[in-house]
Formats: structure tokens, C-alpha cells, sequence
């Protein structure tokens, strides 16, 4: 590598900090799609990887929703071959389609993914979720209105997911494939104005840039960082309400004498808890469920995703769980 590599160097200096954080001979997991930012982040995650003694194992997923998609895979598995690597994780995923394409495929996806986990014993699987994916995850956590924690986009680490590339643009990505000779995958899904989050990538954000300026993109992304740091600390006070609360049958008082920040946190958790399926919770959803607290004149209970209901009852909240299925 040289000064006519910027971007592989870019890349290979992007996760250094995350592989420093693992002990020698680990098995790490890299998600590789065939798309120049995983074709990328795989790359440089095998050359970083040998001097500090850990063997990198690329996971390959075949979704089954285009045609050719198991031709894409196999492609993809001969590309990372010949890049050096040895094993390779291979699936097909189930895709069940429950809420729409995007959500039904990324559910099955992770659930291969923990199965490679399982199957390696690996504390750490790599995903390469650029700078420009965390801005495109703002504008959406600001088109659905949920708060400060949707708002704050992806964390650079969630558990065993690490997202070290979320400071690095895509143009860097796809740099570093031509500097690297890797042909990648363009997948079509990413041009196809159907889905949110391609009309963000395809109109909204040049829009934005266009219209105030360049560096939209990397602002989102730095307003997100700040956000989630923000976020942190406001979810470990609420953890720590939560922790001395029954989160089905909570005093009003005990909520009404919370800062409405904190309040909404708990409720949430209240909520999902309950059985609300993760992430589907919205400000609008949580409006008259904070009006049971602090605007009481008798409303009835209050219906919420997953079957969940929330009442109030002889100045409690009552949280009810549905009914599971025999």
C-alpha cells in the first residue's frame, strides 16, 4: 500500500480500533453482500488482521428475492477467495414476509448471522454501514417522528455488531475496490425508488446538498453521533427508574414526577416489553399514552402494536400483555 491507495488506507486506519479491542486467534465475522462497502471493509479487515493473529470470516447471504441472487452469492464467495480468504460462511435465508421487504429480508438476514455467531463462538461480527447509511437512518428516524433514539441512527458498536466504516463515505468504499482491483456487486434494490430509503439516496439528499450546501451527509451523521451520546446517558437514567418499577402496573404519580424525557424512555420500555415488536413505537403512538399521565379526564385504554394495551386504573398505569398462541 502507498500513497496511491488513500482510500484502502483510509479503510484499513477506519477499523484498527475495533480489532485492537480483540484478543489474538478470535474468529471475526464480516457480512459481505458482493457491494463495494462490504467487499471494501473485507478487504481491509484481512490485511489488518495478520499481524494481530485473528482469522476473518466472511458470511454470505442469499437472500432468494431476485433472480440470479444464488449466482450473486457464488460470485461473491470466488471474489473473497481470491482475495485471500479460506472459509467462508454460506446461507440461504428464509425470508418470511411479515412488514414489508426491507424489514422481513433484514430479519432473516440476522438470523443467519446469528447462526454464524453460534457456529464460531465470535464476539464480534462486522458490518459495513457507511457515513452515508447513517444519514440516509436520520432523515427516516426524522420522517417517523420516534425521538432522540432514532434520531442518533446506527451505533458504532451494538453488542457484537461493529460498524467501524460509519465515518467513511461510500465514494471512499467504491475507491477502494478500484484501488484494490475488486469488481463489486451493484444490487438493483438499491436503485429501485420504491423503497424510503433509495428516494432519500436518489432525491432528498442531493436535494439537501443542492439546496444548502455540501456536507449535508457528513452533518447528519456528526448529528447523530452527538445525539447518541446524548441518548446514553438520558436511556441509563431511565434504566435505573426502570429497575426498582413493575413495568405492567406502574404508579401515574411516579411517572407525572419524571422529566418528560426520562417519562417517555420508561414508557417505551414499558411498552415493548409488553410485546410491542422493536422499533414500532412512534411519537404519535406514545402521545396519548403520556396523556393517561399527565392529562387524565378519564379516556378509555389505549391501543398500541403487537396488541399491546395500556389503561389507567385507579391511578396506575396498567400495562396488558396479548394473549400467546397455543
Amino acid at each position: 500500500m502507498s500513497i496511491t491507495t488513500p482510500a484502502i488506507l483510509e479503510l484499513r486506519a477506519a477499523v484498527r480500533p475495533f480489532l485492537d479491542a480483540l484478543s489474538p486467534h478470535e474468529k471475526v465475522l464480516v457480512g459481505v453482500s458482493g457491494g463495494a462497502d462490504s467487499m471494501a471493509l473485507a478487504h481491509a479487515l484481512l490485511h489488518e488482521s495478520t499481524s494481530r493473529e485473528l482469522e476473518i470470516i466472511p458470511v454470505v447471504v442469499d437472500h432468494g428475492l431476485q433472480p440470479g441472487s444464488e449466482k450473486v452469492a457464488a460470485t461473491t464467495i470466488e471474489k473473497l477467495r481470491s482475495l485471500g480468504f479460506d472459509e467462508i460462511f454460506f446461507a440461504t435465508a428464509q425470508v418470511e414476509m411479515r412488514d414489508g421487504l426491507e424489514a422481513s429480508a433484514r430479519r432473516a438476514r440476522y438470523a443467519i448471522f446469528e447462526q454464524a455467531l453460534d457456529t464460531y463462538s465470535s464476539r464480534a461480527f462486522f458490518l459495513g454501514h457507511t457515513l452515508n447509511d447513517q444519514a440516509e437512518t436520520v432523515l427516516l428516524g426524522l420522517a417517523r417522528g420516534s425521538g432522540a433514539r432514532s434520531l442518533a441512527g446506527m451505533a458504532d458498536v451494538n453488542g457484537v455488531y461493529v460498524r467501524p466504516l460509519l465515518q467513511v463515505t461510500r465514494a471512499t468504499t467504491e475507491a477502494a475496490c478500484v484501488e484494490a482491483g475488486i469488481d463489486f456487486w451493484v444490487d438493483p434494490h438499491n436503485s429501485n425508488p420504491e423503497f424510503t430509503r433509495v428516494r432519500i439516496r436518489q432525491t432528498v439528499l442531493p436535494l439537501l446538498e443542492n439546496e444548502i450546501g455540501p456536507g449535508v451527509s457528513a452533518a447528519l451523521a456528526r448529528t447523530a453521533r452527538l445525539l447518541r451520546q446524548d441518548d446514553e446517558a438520558l436511556s441509563e437514567w431511565a434504566n435505573h427508574v426502570c429497575d426498582g418499577l413493575d413495568l405492567s402496573d406502574i404508579p401515574a404519580d411516579r411517572l407525572a414526577a419524571l422529566p418528560v424525557a426520562i417519562r417517555a424512555r420508561v414508557l417505551r420500555r414499558a411498552i415493548y416489553e409488553a410485546g410491542a415488536p422493536n422499533g414500532s413505537i412512534s411519537a404519535e403512538h406514545l402521545s396519548p399514552v403520556e396523556a393517561l399521565v399527565t392529562d387524565w379526564r378519564g379516556q378509555g385504554e389505549v391501543s398500541l402494536p403487537g396488541g399491546v394495551k395500556v389503561s389507567r386504573n385507579s391511578g396506575r398505569l396498567i400495562l396488558s400483555t396479548p394473549p400467546q398462541p397455543s
